[in-house]
């Protein structure tokens, strides 16, 4: 048993290896930069070996994004906690969601903008994509009143999606971030 565990750490280990240089290449260099080849070669083990892990980019890019959505989640219950009134909680967790993609603008891409296999709300969900989802449910439910909490929660992320998107393609005005978060929270939290 006791090689069977190591070499189930060392796949592990090999797996994890190839998600981060995978991240770190697609962040540094962008998704482009990111193929097989390059990954056995900053990861010096052959490709066949990452095709044990991986079926192809799609998946090495799925990897990346799931642990993109547990990092989401992180930020946005760290935001969460500590908040006073369910506004705050909203506007916290718009500010994390903003920040966030700011700051994984690659990751941010593997979990939203490339294609991906990745789906919600079917049964093989990951969980990390639930959780992020729940996350935010949860700061949107305490303003939702007699309102679908999860469609709600629909548009708020979505709402925040297009600030990040058209932000970043320059299509909004630098430095009204606070105004925009303040106006969305608003409107969710005055239709009660």
């Amino acid at each position: 048993m006791a090689i069977d565990d190591r070499r189930a750490r060392d796949r592990e280990a090999r797996r994890r290896l190839i998600v981060a240089t995978a991240r770190a290449l697609a962040e540094n260099e962008g998704w482009d930069a990111v193929t097989t080849r390059r990954l056995s070669t900053e990861i010096e083990y052959s490709q066949p070996v990452l095709y044990k892990h991986f079926a192809g980019m799609e998946q090495i890019a799925d990897a990346v994004a799931v642990e993109g959505f547990g990092e989401l989640t992180e930020a946005m219950r760290a935001a969460q906690s500590g908040s006073g009134s369910a506004d705050d909680a909203l506007s916290r967790i718009a500010h994390a969601y903003l920040d966030f993609a700011r700051d994984n603008p690659a990751m941010y891409d593997a979990m939203f903008t490339r294609a991906t296999g990745l789906r919600f709300a079917t049964d093989d969900t990951p969980p990390q994509l639930e959780d992020s989802f729940a996350a935010m449910r949860q700061a949107v439910d305490a303003v939702a009143g007699d309102r679908d909490a999860d469609t709600l929660t629909e548009v708020f992320w979505a709402a925040l999606h297009g600030l990040v998107t058209l932000g970043r393609a320059g299509r909004l005005r630098d430095d009204y971030d606070d105004d925009r978060i303040r106006l969305l929270v608003s409107e969710f939290a005055t239709r009660r």
